[in-house]
């Protein structure tokens, strides 16, 4: 039934997403922030852009992995928009760019309905043939590219060049696709950005979490899932809910200074293996305490992994009607507390761990009392 309705919304879909193409980070230095994700997270470096292409004011490094593809970028003059961004907010996502057909007509059906335009349709050639996009405004200083790349076969897009491999930091780790995008927003603002992608991108409501689902002894936040016509895309949103003390949510929004993307989940086919690379590879986890597995049999039944091996790297796992999922948090990558990254892999399961969230958030207001946050 569920792929039925999943088929009907695709046939009626005016906004029609092919994926993710990238996403793209302001950071303060572009060249070491993508060697860590190059060393520790195992992406390849592909390709460059900057001075030596043309670009006089910024810079910017693509790595892959899979079919994810993150770009770096920095600017090279203090007045620089980019510049200003890092400022505000620390390093963190600017934008989230979705491959469509037709960018144009992606821009006017959201304008249409309601979108503010920051990118006019634009057409960038080179020798490899076109790249189109265009890109509106979402919540805080977020935007969504819409990238039209069928008639290009460059390394990234024009301006770029191609980096040839093999890179010597690259240790791939597994990972093949963005599986989520989570996004932190002010108390009451969630229902306006879940009418926003409803209104204006198509989107439907995919599941709901409440304070009852998502709280602790001290803090509570709510949540909403939406996705895309085709189900490719899954953004949730975040709101903080009233407790006791500061929710990881409200930590968040003081130091990004507004909202924006909190997580990316990255999918994985052998999570036991991938976290054991990252792991040695320096990536730092947020770990559940081993009571929680003292039970875990009796509450997810038998799975195809070894119990053992999930308390000795601190996976999580839950179990839906339609099958189940394993799943880790790293700590935040900046030295702000925002953005981290949650390693996934789903074993017929499409929820999102509502029977870790408990253990998880515990796990995040330890680290907060750490901080001096909570």
């Amino acid at each position: 039934m569920l792929q039925t309705a999943e088929r009907t919304a695709t046939e009626t879909d005016f906004l029609p997403l092919l994926g993710t193409d990238h996403i793209e980070f302001y950071v303060g230095n572009a060249r070491q922030a993508a060697y860590y994700y190059r060393s520790a997270f195992g992406f390849e470096l592909t390709a460059y852009s900057g001075p030596e292409t043309g670009l006089r004011r910024r810079a910017s490094y693509v790595v892959e992995q899979g079919r994810i593809r993150l770009v770096f970028t920095t600017a090279l003059h203090p007045d620089d928009p980019i510049a200003e961004h890092v400022r505000l907010h620390g390093d963190g996502v600017h934008g989230i760019a979705l491959e469509v057909k037709d960018a144009a007509r992606a821009y006017q059906e959201t304008l249409r309905r309601g979108a503010r335009g920051v990118r006019e349709p634009a057409v960038f050639e080179d020798a490899n043939g076109q790249v189109r996009v265009s890109a509106i405004s979402v919540y805080g200083d977020t935007v969504h590219s819409f990238i039209e790349r069928g008639d290009y076969r460059g390394a990234f897009l024009p301006n770029f060049v191609r980096v040839e491999g093999p890179d010597p930091a690259c240790r791939p780790a597994g990972l093949l696709h963005v599986d989520h995008m989570v996004a932190n927003v002010e108390l009451g603002e969630m229902n306006r950005w879940v009418d926003f992608y409803e209104r204006v991108m198509g989107f439907r409501l995919y599941q709901t979490f409440d304070d009852r689902d998502i709280s602790t002894e001290y803090s509570a936040l709510m949540s909403k899932v939406m996705a895309n016509g085709n189900g490719r895309i899954k953004f949730p949103i975040n709101e903080p809910a009233l407790g006791r003390r500061k929710s990881q949510i409200e930590e968040y929004l003081e130091f990004y200074r507004g909202p924006g993307v909190q997580h990316i989940a990255l999918a994985t086919g052998d999570i036991i293996s991938t976290v054991s690379k990252l792991r040695d590879q320096g990536v730092e986890f947020l770990r559940a305490p081993r009571a929680y597995y003292e039970d875990l049999a009796g509450r997810i039944g038998c799975i195809d992994e070894s119990l053992s091996a999930l308390s000795e790297l601190g996976i999580l796992a839950d179990r839906d009607d339609e099958g189940y999922l394993l799943q880790i948090f790293t700590r935040p990558v900046e030295d702000r507390p925002t953005l981290f990254y949650e390693i996934i892999q789903r074993k017929g399961s499409r929820g999102f761990g509502k029977g870790n969230f408990k253990a998880l958030f515990e796990a995040i207001e330890r680290e907060q009392a750490r901080r001096g946050n909570l």
